[in-house]
């Protein structure tokens, strides 16, 4: 059976780790060569770094923080933010990255997912979405969720996997930071329509939340969080013991 992954998130402003509810109201909380050091440590299975600023103030990623942050930790690293072409796909690996997450910058040209997974691999390709509820239906938005762009998200990340997308992350911006549970909706419908690895975030409040994630849908490959593990609320190896415990595969505790 194949292991569940708990990762943490870095989401970076001005230098520094920051956080919000539902992408909004941003506080300081760390530096994230420390943080990342931290749960490269205490057990995390990947580390997401998210310049959430890079694409809405139109500028290329901190590359210099990027740095110091892969040459701190040993676990795979998706870097995202302000990725809008192969040679930001070429610096950000060149720093140390793992693997690339795309967002407004496929949004802007599609075609970019399909020329990354050719020149790098699908394996290295992240489609990152950041979804909300509209008129009824999941809608993409873009430049950190700032911007609805009337995209269907369902149909988008359909085309994103066509075109080579290997790994998706699915960011409810109607539960980010609420600490109420991950959006099991959104996630179920988006499980139903691609076989990639799907990577939930959004939401996570205690750790019976990731237990109900895994439990309601054994599809979902990864429980991603920032504020619970930021803040101290969850330690990573507490969380990995508890579902093993519960019958989840994890990977080493």
């Amino acid at each position: 059976m194949i292991t569940k992954r708990i990762i943490p998130c870095l989401d970076v402003a001005g230098g520094r780790v920051v956080k919000g509810v539902n992408f909004e109201g941003l506080s300081d909380v760390s530096s994230p060569v420390e943080l990342g050091k931290y749960y490269s440590d205490c057990g995390a299975d990947e580390l997401v770094f998210y310049d959430i600023t890079a694409s809405s103030e139109d500028r290329k990623i901190f590359t210099d923080i990027l740095r110091r942050v892969a040459s701190g930790i040993f676990i795979p690293l998706t870097v995202g933010g302000g990725i809008g072409s192969l040679r930001d796909f070429d610096r950000v690996l060149g720093c140390g990255a793992d693997k690339v997450s795309v967002n407004s910058g496929a949004i802007k040209r599609p075609e970019l997912i399909y020329e990354a997974a050719k020149r790098f691999g699908d394996q290295c390709v992240v489609l990152s979405v950041d979804a909300k509820r509209v008129g009824g239906e999941f809608r993409v938005f873009a430049k950190g969720g700032r911007v609805d762009t009337g995209i269907n998200a369902l149909d988008w990340i359909r085309q994103g996997v066509e075109n080579g997308a290997g790994e998706i992350v699915l960011n409810s911006i109607d539960t980010d930071g609420v600490k109420g549970g991950f959006d099991l909706e959104m996630l179920d419908a988006v499980s139903r329509i691609v076989s990639v690895p799907i990577i939930a975030s959004g939401g996570a409040g205690c750790m019976e939340d990731f237990l109900n994630l895994f439990k309601t849908l054994p599809n979902v490959d990864a429980g991603l969080a920032a504020s619970i593990f930021h803040f101290g609320e969850v330690r990573i190896s507490d969380l990995k013991r508890y579902l093993a415990d519960a019958g989840i595969p994890m990977r080493t505790i």
